[in-house]
């Protein structure tokens, strides 16, 4: 190999596809590689010309225009086009291409390309998925965590035991002792349809109606003096929380860390199948670090809950390094995080006495979407029953919300720079306050009320009254579609943190303080992506808080041209992994977690995928200014009547 084609691979060898090709094909393709140069404003490729070869581009830029004429893509150093034409049967170039700077291009024949796709399937998977290409990735990386596809049919090995309600408490334990089971699910005889009703052996119709463990017998029956004879009906839970067969563990194990229960009943279309317990997925799954969770529900001070605060970030790695994928980290960091709340709640409620009146102690932001990573600070607040008097009830509620704030910070969760705490009396306050709140940001945007919006919208109770919280979810979602001033406002807002792309498709780093020369994955890529999405979230009155949920209900009203919703998807979910690999590794490496990634320190394959979801942004808050606009005051009064028809 000579001098001349040694660099030709050298410079192959750094970009996707070529990067993970073997040696030998490698070598074939620089061996069989012509080279042609282009100058700005050449046209390198006609509609429905033929096309005989694959172009890299070593130097210069290009740009791809759709049939309509409108700009497709920019492609820079390093990107390959034509494989989806050399990939057609009649190899005619669909999209028209053009030179914007002096290109030096390599021509790989199409002989040679459909050899080492045949040879490298890596490679072939590249070409052929095209623009589909993030969505292979993201998908390929949630198949490969054993967490997500483990069912949990699969940890079941026994039918569940069962017993009507008239049956008593003695026969019922007699019947557990027999099986060598912890519980028995309590089910009657019913005429109606419900989730929880199945058909038995006898044809007849069932229903689940409770369930009774072991330790109700303990503090139900025996702590309480019960008789023997005393039906189980009386005594049972009968809040049932259950799980279909086919779930994940994962799910399974969010379920009863979330709902503080050691039985799961097992359901297979509404049958009965089993009962999982808590044991059953220690034993599957014994590294976990959701099972911290239960280990903060028995510390007894803030000062213990806080030596647990290392467990945190060991948990995190170990689950990135088993492959779990951003949603399931950081659903697993949420759970962790609102179980510090509750637990310092549940400690200051013991040493301060019980709540004068309701209330409920409820997260916001990233805590509230279960999207937190493994730095997120505090963001909550207070919201009082309409009764609370300040004068009579002020003190509890401020020394509450100091002893859990200040616990919060000492186990590693720092405190809000923007003050938005529950230790702030602005943002301690009854329902009827923040019910006027939320109505006056909505009505009357302006700067500070809609930076308000875009953190107090995103909400969810940890504890105490969750139906106050449930009230403000309400009115948002009633309100906000009938409020088109406030839409164009926040969208608007939305298109302030843009993504990191330069007019050539090229990376544009920060260049100045500690992190220069890398990207904020967050402030430039899943911050703006969550912002936008929080808008169409808003329009369309969905009351889900988590952004995957959200675009679940955009996707079903339309509102995005179809395959918007599914890339912007796979574009969060590739971003953000990427951004907790990082923090990992610098946990890892003995350094602090932080957002900003040098894309020097990815590889070529991520580098397109980071571009892609970039792309993927940036053509999203395009449309924003599109779908929200401006207008007038008689346009808005007759957009909100609109809105309200709709509803």
């Amino acid at each position: 190999m000579n001098v001349e084609q040694l660099d030709i691979r050298g410079h192959l060898a750094q970009f996707a596809p070529f990067d993970n090709l073997p040696d030998a094909l490698l070598d074939r393709i620089a061996g069989e590689v012509e080279i042609r140069y282009f100058q700005a404003g050449s046209e390198l490729l006609v509609k429905d010309q033929t096309i005989e070869s694959l172009w890299y581009i070593r130097s210069g830029a290009v740009e791809m225009y759709q049939r309509s004429g409108r700009l497709f893509n920019r492609l820079s150093e390093g990107d390959i086009f034509g494989y989806s034409d050399l990939l057609r049967s009649n190899r005619r170039v669909r999209y028209p291409i053009s030179a914007i700077e002096d290109t030096l291009i390599y021509f790989i024949p199409g002989d040679v390309f459909e050899a080492v796709c045949e040879e490298d399937d890596d490679f072939a998977e590249f070409v052929e998925t095209g623009g589909q290409r993030l969505k292979v990735t993201v998908e390929q990386q949630r198949d490969d965590s054993g967490l997500m596809t483990t069912r949990v049919r699969k940890l079941i090995n026994r039918q569940p035991q069962m017993v009507e309600a008239a049956t008593s408490l003695q026969q019922a334990a007699q019947q557990m002792r027999d099986a060598n089971a912890t519980c028995v699910l309590v089910i009657d005889v019913t005429e109606t349809q419900s989730a929880y009703t199945f058909t038995g052996p006898d044809g007849r119709h069932w229903q689940l109606n409770g369930i009774l463990t072991d330790r109700d017998f303990c503090t139900r029956v025996l702590a309480e003096g019960k008789s023997s004879q005393t039906p189980v009906g009386e005594v049972m839970s009968r809040k049932v929380i259950v799980i279909q067969s086919d779930e994940s563990v994962y799910e399974a194990m969010l379920s009863m860390l979330r709902n503080q229960v050691h039985h799961l009943p097992v359901l297979h279309r509404r049958q009965p199948v089993g009962v999982l317990h808590l044991s059953d997925i220690v034993r599957h799954e014994t590294h976990s670090s959701l099972f911290l969770v239960n280990n903060i529900f028995v510390q007894n001070s803030p000062e213990q809950l806080a030596r647990l605060s290392p467990e945190v970030r060991t948990g995190f790695v170990r689950m990135v390094a088993d492959g779990a994928n951003s949603e399931m980290v950081c659903r697993a960091l949420a759970t962790i995080g609102r179980a510090f709340t509750q637990r310092l709640i549940e400690l200051a409620e013991h040493e301060l006495g019980p709540a004068p009146v309701p209330y409920c102690f409820m997260v916001l932001g990233s805590m509230a979407r279960e999207e937190p990573t493994i730095n997120a600070d505090q963001d909550n607040a207070l919201v009082i029953d309409d009764s609370y008097d300040p004068a009579r009830h002020g003190k509890y509620f401020e020394a509450l919300a100091t002893f859990v704030c200040d616990g919060l910070a000492a186990c590693g969760y720092p405190y809000c720079k923007g003050d938005i705490m529950a230790t702030n009396p602005r943002w301690r306050q009854p329902l009827q306050v923040w019910k006027a709140y939320f109505t006056e940001w909505m009505d009357e945007p302006n700067g500070e009320r809609l930076l308000h919006s875009s953190i107090f919208f995103d909400l969810a109770s940890v504890h105490g009254e969750a139906p106050m919280v449930e009230v403000l979810q309400d009115l948002i979602a009633d309100l906000a579609p009938q409020r088109p001033i406030f839409l164009a406002a926040l969208a608007r807002n939305a298109k302030n943190r843009t993504p990191p792309l330069g007019f050539f498709r090229q990376f544009v780093m920060d260049q100045d303080g500690e992190h220069r020369k890398s990207i904020n994955l967050k402030r430039r890529g899943t911050a703006p992506l969550t912002d936008l999405v929080r808008v169409h979230a808003l329009a369309c009155g969905s009351k889900a808080q988590n952004s995957f949920a959200r675009l679940d209900d955009i996707a079903e009203t339309k509102l995005l041209a179809d395959g918007v919703t599914e890339r912007l998807r796979y574009a969060f979910e590739f971003m953000s992994i990427v951004r907790i690999r990082h923090q990992a590794d610098a946990i890892e490496q003995g350094a602090e977690p932080d957002n900003s990634v040098d894309p020097e320190n990815i590889d070529s394959r991520e580098r397109h995928h980071l571009k892609d979801a970039f792309e993927a942004i940036s053509n999203a808050q395009k449309f924003l200014s599109f779908r929200y606009i401006m207008p007038t005051k008689q346009g808005a009064a007759s957009a909100g009547d609109n809105a309200r028809g709709r509803r």
